[in-house]
């Protein structure tokens, strides 16, 4: 499903005038369509009391034309203005109904404001909308302050955010404090990506996108997606019945140290997880004993160690055994002694087949050498947590989540390779602006090696013969829905890694073939097909229906 920004949303509603659609056609198609979504809400809208709120801008106008319809539904409506609109068409059309309209000019104690929200079944806020940009303070803030506390107590009012929640930033997901709280969120032509990012995610509740008649052809020219089933079922690799191992190809697990011991352990079984024919992992001779009994499926390169950790000598034992995968994994738990920036650079002048997974440790190493861009020959799919993409970066924390989709996405074009940057809602990039984001938000998965599993589920799909920016959207999307699946089980809390491991195929499996797996209300219902398994993960449910 396409996501668009505020300018790419303004430009897709030019691009409609400028093929003979007016601004006020636009209007009239989005507030009947909120208009629709109350009455779906409330079954019967006769006599229901809504409360409209509604800003200085178009999102006030959608907000106006939904006031009208549901008056013509024959609703008991409300509406309060944030400041006078003059010379509004929409406005006199409600008045000519002799429909209540009061404004916070007119209203100094916000008393009329307190006691419309009192009554009120259902408010709709169509105060700011993609239109962020107005500070929230004076009277929009005490607007907003009242709304929050109506809806804390025993009959609270149904909260439908027009277009975006009232204080989301549209393109980030930044949130004001007083940000509303919808319960449900329409909005329009495409979704808006700061819907899908946190903390805006919170915020948005049930997600309906409706169609106003913006152009077919500027929605399929936009390169960012939201994940959904359908689009990873379409991608994900055949496994015909006259296979054998060699068809499904090998991957090269390059990790381990003893203070991490079992890393490369997971990133191996999840390769063989998601389907990969052989896996061999490579490390020092500690680690394969202490690991070899649980994972006798793979097979294993010993390294020279030193105290622990990666020996000089690893290069010359990596130069010759690389060129036998055409996938390979570097970085789970490989520790920053020894001679491990040396090893992963020189894992990184192997041009292979199809792309190197570069995990945990790995980007570490990475970070201390400022020209591996351009050292680099092969292919690279970069996995960063935020902390590692800070030290990537030269930045910070702070400055990589203040605007994930831009970082990942500049990353991705100056680097040159895919950059997959974990976290809430993690953001898939490639150099040539493709762009996906995942719908999953799941605290369940914050615990150590869930990464390390992720990377061999990235690595298997690799090995597949997959692309890399679809292999990396698909084993983030497989991961994160593996994670929500459990989440039904455990809750949002006490995950082991190695759980995670059983439940790739099983995902890949309720993909593949529909199989319900989970029976609790998704956010993306509304959307049909395209919509099917992908829920919003800590923030709603998973409706697994096909």
């Amino acid at each position: 499903m396409k996501l668009v920004t505020s300018d790419q949303m303004r430009a897709l509603e030019q691009a409609a005038v400028d093929a003979g659609a007016s601004f006020d056609d636009l209007m009239e198609q989005a507030g009947l369509a909120v208009a629709q979504e109350v009455w779906l809400s409330l079954g019967v809208v006769s006599g229901r009391r809504v409360l409209v709120l509604v800003g200085p801008g178009n999102n006030g106008g959608d907000g106006l034309v939904a006031a009208r319809h549901l008056v013509d539904f024959d609703a008991d409506v409300c509406v309060y203005l944030l400041r006078a609109r003059p010379e509004d068409a929409n406005l006199e059309q409600l008045q000519a109904r002799n429909i209540t309209v009061f404004s916070a000019d007119d209203d100094p104690g916000f008393e009329r404001l307190q006691d419309a929200l009192d009554g009120a079944e259902v408010v709709v806020d169509a105060l700011l909308g993609i239109g962020m940009a107005r500070p929230v303070d004076g009277a929009l803030a005490e607007i907003l302050r009242r709304l929050r506390a109506s809806t804390d107590g025993p009959r609270a009012p149904k909260v439908f955010a027009v277009d975006v929640p009232t204080g989301v930033d549209a393109d980030t997901g930044h949130a004001d404090d007083l940000a509303v709280m919808a319960d449900q969120t329409v909005t329009f032509g495409a979704a808006k990506v700061g819907l899908y990012m946190l903390p805006g995610s919170e915020h948005a509740g049930r997600i309906e996108v409706v169609d106003i008649g913006l152009p077919k052809s500027g929605l399929d020219a936009l390169q960012l997606e939201l994940l959904t089933t359908p689009w990873i079922r379409e991608r994900l690799p055949k496994r015909p019945a006259s296979a054998n191992k060699g068809t499904f190809g090998k991957v090269l697990v390059i990790g381990g140290s003893l203070r991490f011991v079992g890393a490369p352990r997971l990133t191996a079984e999840a390769c063989y997880r998601a389907g990969v024919g052989l896996v061999t992992v490579a490390t020092i001779e500690d680690v394969r004993e202490m690991l070899a009994g649980s994972l006798p499926e793979a097979t294993w390169i010993e390294l020279p160690d030193e105290d622990g950790t990666l020996a000089a000598g690893a290069v010359q034992v990596l130069a010759v055994s690389m060129g036998d995968y055409a996938t390979c994994v570097i970085g789970p738990g490989l520790g920053q002694a020894g001679a491990t920036s040396d090893v992963v650079m020189s894992a990184l002048l192997h041009d292979l087949k199809r792309a190197t997974v570069v995990d945990a440790d790995a980007l570490n190493a990475l970070a201390t050498l400022p020209d591996w861009p351009a050292r680099a020959k092969g292919r690279l799919v970069l996995t960063p947590h935020p902390g590692e993409m800070a030290r990537l970066l030269g930045s910070t924390v702070e400055a990589v989540q203040a605007d994930r989709l831009k970082i990942a996405v500049d990353a991705a074009a100056m680097w040159g390779h895919i950059v997959v940057l974990k976290g809430a809602h993690t953001v898939i990039a490639a150099p040539d602006g493709r762009t996906a984001i995942s719908p999953y938000a799941n605290p369940l998965l914050a615990v150590a090696g869930t990464g390390d599993v992720l990377a061999g589920t990235i690595a298997g799909l690799l090995a597949q013969g997959m692309e890399p920016f679809e292999a990396a959207a698909c084993g983030v999307y497989v991961h994160g829905m593996a994670g929500e699946e459990l989440s039904e089980e455990l809750g949002d809390r006490g995950l082991l890694a190695s759980e995670l491991l059983p439940q790739i195929p099983r995902t890949i499996r309720t993909i593949l073939q529909g199989k319900r797996t989970a029976a609790v209300a998704s956010p993306f219902s509304g959307f049909g097909d395209f919509g099917a398994m992908a829920g919003l993960g800590g923030n709603a449910g998973q409706d697994t229906t096909p």
